[in-house]
């Protein structure tokens, strides 16, 4: 009897008899379709290509959106290469279905049926099937892939002669293909393509053509003798007009192209990086909250900007960093898979601008600096909590009577007492330390001259003993965190027989030690 497989909606294929008029064939049942499987079996085998590919590096190389169910495993939900059927009728790929019964299961993964019969039929019918549906679909990819060679150097070959609308148009197919093909692109560059498209880039180049133009450079791995040229003063003059010019597209890829020039090693140009005209037009990506898409892009060019020193006067100059600083809230309420990364580039360029004094004036001078950047402190990431702790201390060191208070108002010395007790590296602890002591050396004289117009709450801790652990209330859960009065004085790096005053929760605490220890809570008005 001639072996064929049936295909049903919500079943696996398995082995089943099957006639059709003396020869092997597919019966779907149901609404599905007839297919002789013998045919499609001849159809997959490459002969054009002389050899016939294996069925695991066929799907490795092919990356297709859709496949047919029945060739899905439903433990691993990938396509099958040694498909297996139980004696319930469910196929499996062998590997996956052996580690189910490594770990204790003596059942069905689908049905949970216990089996009866352990043994593992070989579904070749299944396997030949698969083979040839990843066999054509290898073919028809290696077809499009010739003809995209194929037509990207006819479409090299005319940029050389038209010119005018015609030349727009031969770039847009150009700039589709490289998109679409892979292959494609290492033929423009092996054709000289890049040299081709160069030679139309310059102070005379209409948008039309320039866009298109970066549109295909961005998608071309350019050779070092391809970036020093595309790194003329002319050229990436013109770049730089239309990036200021151009659709969101065309301005993410002129980042892109850019970014890409700049991530060279041997990187010298300082004229290139200082142009007023390319950080404008960067600002004006970054914040731009209707396109969130550019802000990635935009802060990796403004990071790469940001490492050379020269330019940071110029990058406050424009304004840039209040325009950084309203945007760490956007990005902190942002779900976005970028988010976090997009906070690690703002808070490395407003670290690297606390390097001039420019810098810091400009984030001491803008009232959202320190309560955005409190709000950033154990959350994000260690990275994150660095750069927040380095950019802090720049700004409270500038001018700490002003700064210490609106610090403290902003939760600033919970947020310490946390990274001290953290798992973060001892750099970052003595960080917060210096700047929990930085604060209280400030604070506590101005606590001293406000402290009689305060009514005393309550006492909340009293012993002998500053070696005690203190378990406070739930409303002050920051301190329960903390082993030791000890310990919090030395946080401050306070002594013992001074007064010591933080904000915690709204509430003033205020710790001093003579022969005992008290710990008082205050009222504090809305004034302080």
């Amino acid at each position: 009897m001639c072996t064929g497989i049936i295909l049903s909606s919500g079943k696996m294929p398995m082995f089943q008899p099957a006639k059709k008029d003396g020869f092997s064939g597919i019966e779907v049942l149901g609404d599905g379709l007839v297919l002789d499987l013998d045919k499609e079996a001849k159809n997959g085998v490459l002969d054009e290509f002389g050899e016939k590919l294996s069925l695991k590096k066929m799907i490795e190389e092919l990356n297709l959106p859709e496949i047919p169910s029945v060739f899905i495993c439903p433990i691993s939900l990938e396509p099958m290469q040694e498909p297996v059927t139980l004696c319930t009728g469910q196929t499996y790929e062998k590997s996956n279905i052996l580690k189910w019964f490594s770990l204790g299961h003596f059942t069905c993964p689908t049905t949970m049926q216990e089996l009866w019969d352990y043994t593992l039929t070989p579904n070749t019918t299944l396997h030949h099937l698969i083979h040839t549906w990843f066999s054509q679909k290898y073919i028809q990819m290696k077809k499009w892939s010739q003809d995209a060679q194929g037509r990207a150097i006819e479409l090299l070959n005319a940029l050389k002669k038209v010119k005018g609308q015609s030349r727009i148009q031969t770039l847009k197919e150009l700039k589709r293909v490289v998109a679409n093909h892979t292959t494609s692109r290492k033929t423009v560059v092996d054709e000289g393509g890049v040299t081709i498209l160069l030679s139309l880039l310059g102070p005379f180049t209409s948008y039309a053509v320039g866009s298109e133009l970066i549109g295909i450079l961005v998608n071309l791995n350019l050779s070092p003798e391809s970036k020093t040229n595309l790194m003329q003063p002319a050229k990436i003059s013109t770049v730089v007009d239309i990036l200021n010019e151009g659709s969101f597209e065309t301005k993410v890829n002129c980042v892109r192209l850019i970014k890409t020039l700049m991530e060279e090693n041997d990187f010298r140009k300082k004229e290139f990086v200082s142009s007023h005209r390319l950080l404008l037009a960067l600002m004006r990506l970054v914040r731009d909250k209707r396109s969130p898409e550019g802000l990635f892009p935009g802060l990796g060019l403004l990071k790469l900007i940001s490492m050379h020193e020269h330019v940071r006067g110029l990058i406050v100059s424009i304004g840039a960093v209040p325009q950084l600083v309203e945007l760490i809230p956007f990005l902190n309420n942002n779900n976005n898979n970028n988010s976090a990364e997009c906070i690690e580039m703002v808070l490395f360029v407003l670290d690297a601008l606390c390097s001039v004094s420019e810098g810091r004036q400009a984030l001491k001078d803008c009232p959202n600096t320190i309560p955005n950047l409190v709000k950033l402190l154990v959350r994000i990431s260690e990275k994150c909590t660095e750069c927040t702790l380095s950019i802090l201390w720049s700004v409270c060191r500038l001018c700490p009577e002003e700064c210490s208070l609106r610090a403290v108002e902003a939760g600033l010395a919970a947020k310490l007492l946390l990274v001290i007790q953290s798992g973060c590296k001892p750099s970052l602890k003595q960080r917060a330390s210096e700047l929990l002591k930085l604060c209280s050396d400030d604070f506590v004289p101005y606590w001293n001259s406000v402290k009689e117009n305060v009514k005393e709450d309550e006492i909340v801790y009293e012993t002998e003993s500053p070696e005690e652990a203190l378990f406070l209330d739930e409303k002050y859960e920051i301190l329960s965190r903390l082993q030791s009065f000890t310990q919090l004085i030395s946080a401050g790096n306070r002594k013992l027989d001074s007064p010591f005053a933080l904000l915690v929760d709204g509430k003033a605490l205020e710790l001093s030690m003579s022969n005992e220890l008290r710990i008082h809570f205050f009222s504090v008005p809305r004034w302080l």
